[in-house]
């Protein structure tokens, strides 16, 4: 557990956890790409030359709120 405050119930001390990705060719986690999504010819979101983020997760005990944070590159 942490000092983080949830910003739905105010309860102090979040979870920490991550989300995700189990999709066709997917490394196992979720990553935070800036810029709107943009679909290249074959319907895939086109990525190249995009800042790529990681994802931190962190869960409310008490209300299951999840709070994300891009954090650093990927």
């Amino acid at each position: 557990m942490n000092n983080y405050t949830c910003t739905s119930c105010g309860t102090v001390g979040l979870a920490e956890g991550f989300i995700e990705d189990t999709g066709e060719i997917s490394r196992g986690y979720a990553r935070w790409i800036e810029g709107a999504l943009e679909r290249g010819i074959l319907g895939g979101a086109k990525r190249m030359g995009r800042p790529r983020r990681q994802i931190e997760a962190f869960r409310c005990p008490k209300c299951g709120h999840l709070e994300l944070f891009a954090t650093g590159a990927v």
